[in-house]
């Protein structure tokens, strides 16, 4: 499965990725500064901001070949991968042997390609899965409305699924579902509020948009780097609260177990949330 995660470099975007190699999945990273060197993971810079851009980032996510870029030799044309360094007659450039007249004797020139693509490519499709893990604080409920919309018009053309890491302040509160989350000054501290209503403007956002095939998954009141467990319970539109401690948390690791398991085996659920679960 190839697996978009916009947001790759923040604490629950980075999580989801190893989450998603680990298990198998090849992932494309799409961040601003994106970091490299998984070979599952290919980095792409780009702003989540920018429709255009991520509008091209998924539509050629799982694009194969490559443009030409480096050394070829006269004559000969690169079929398939880049020709760097060939120079003999004959010889295999990367795995795959130029075609057309061999520079017989004569080394390549050394010129690049540039902007040649390669021949023998397949068409590019759509990513499997999208996930969006996009947070600011301060509240930004502008830029996180933007970028949720651009990304749910993009997948919607694709027919790609979308899950959105949202906030739990679009939670129902336990005992009182009539109390949004963002309002209840139990679970979110009067400096949160603006984050939590923002999250609840991206998930009146997801509503909105009724061509896009989309799952909002709310996280606890509490979220933080921890341990991996492997452990979570799982609910819909109502905050949860650990059985042991009465707490409502969980860590960034165990969100992201959750979001790859949603990804892997979706529900039927528009609105989902998760809570750390015991081993007892």
């Amino acid at each position: 499965m190839t697996i978009a995660v916009l947001g790759a470099t923040g604490m629950v975007g980075s999580r989801v990725i190893a989450e998603a190699v680990a298990r198998g999945h090849r992932v494309l990273a799409l961040s601003r500064k994106p970091g490299e060197g998984d070979p599952n993971v290919t980095p792409l810079a780009v702003d989540v901001g920018d429709p255009e851009a991520v509008g091209e980032a998924l539509a050629g996510a799982t694009a194969t070949g490559t443009t030409a870029t480096g050394a070829t030799m006269a004559g000969a044309a690169a079929t398939g991968v880049t020709a760097t360094g060939a120079t003999a007659a004959g010889v295999t450039a990367t795995g795959v042997t130029a075609t057309g007249t061999p520079a017989t004797g004569t080394p390549a020139t050394g010129t690049p390609a540039t902007g040649v693509t390669a021949t023998g490519t397949t068409p590019p499709r759509p990513p499997d899965a999208v996930i969006l893990s996009v947070r600011t604080f301060p509240a930004d409920r502008e830029f996180l409305v933007g970028a949720t919309r651009t990304v749910l018009d993009a997948a919607a053309r694709l027919g790609t699924r979308v899950l959105v890491v949202g906030g739990a302040g679009a939670l129902r509160s336990p005992g009182d579902p009539d109390l949004p989350v963002a309002d209840n000054r139990a679970y979110v501290p009067d400096e949160y509020r603006a984050v939590a209503l923002a999250g609840t403007a991206q998930l009146r956002t997801c509503e909105a948009h009724a061509d896009a095939d989309w799952v909002y998954l709310s996280p606890p009141a509490e979220l933080e780097p921890g341990e991996r467990t492997g452990r979570y319970r799982r609910g819909t539109d109502t905050l949860l609260t650990a059985s042991d401690d009465g707490r409502s948390w969980i860590s960034a690791e165990d969100l992201a177990v959750a979001v790859v398991d949603e990804v892997e085996n979706p529900g039927t659920e528009r609105h989902i949330t998760v809570v750390h679960r015991s081993s007892t």
